[in-house]
């Protein structure tokens, strides 16, 4: 951790701060109702930040564990003054299973750990049981989007998706998405794509039919 992120955390934290609230009012941190938009694991936070500032009229919350990710974001929102933006540190099977249902407009799950070796894929975040509590989670005409640079990976994650009742591939199944323009390109994906390697975004509406469960 750079002494950058640190000051950061310990300057900015409680006021970017969000805690899962007891009684489910998941708008108080940000003293208005607007939609909610989750990005799950945001690394550095440029990404999300770019993001909030593209869309003032949404409200992220950013879930990640890597410390000096959180402090990198929180000196990115401190310094852009930041308002729509509000950071849990934890895991986010935790905050989408209290999540109540129709909670998000959209959730963002970019570059996941694909953890490839064979007897880590239990590790892996996006599995059945995962992506129920996801579709959830969405409203009526929530969104789920995706992101990854290892194939294989795309190839399980589409599989998983296209298995849910409940969310329909917006690129038709077993079927990958182009890059919409509001995701921005990370340095690292940047530096990926120079290198040639691949990215394969997976777009999935909640399905029309689908009933609050």
């Amino acid at each position: 951790m750079t002494k950058a992120q640190r000051h950061a955390l310990e300057t900015h934290f409680q006021r970017y701060a969000f805690t899962i609230p007891e009684a489910g009012d998941w708008h108080a941190a940000f003293g208005r109702r607007a939609p909610l938009v989750l990005e799950i694991g945001f690394g550095m936070g440029q990404g999300l930040a770019a993001f909030a500032l593209q869309h003032p009229g949404l409200d992220c919350i950013g879930a990640e564990v890597y410390r000096p990710g959180i402090g990198s974001l929180l000196a990115i929102l401190a310094r852009e003054n930041v308002a729509n933006v509000r950071i849990f540190e934890g895991d986010a099977r935790e905050l989408v299973a209290k999540a109540p249902n129709e909670t998000f407009t959209r959730i963002m799950i970019y570059f996941p750990d694909p953890w490839p070796k064979k007897r880590h894929h239990k590790r892996r975040l996006i599995d059945a049981a995962f992506v129920a509590e996801a579709a959830r989670a969405l409203t009526a005409e929530g969104e789920l989007h995706l992101a990854t640079d290892w194939q294989p990976y795309a190839t399980a994650m589409l599989e998983v998706l296209d298995a849910e009742p409940s969310l329909a591939n917006a690129a038709g199944d077993s079927a990958f998405s182009s890059r919409p323009d509001d995701r921005p390109l990370t340095r690292f994906e940047d530096r990926g794509r120079r290198l040639g390697h691949g990215v394969w975004d997976l777009i999935y509406k909640k399905a029309a039919t689908t009933e609050s469960r």
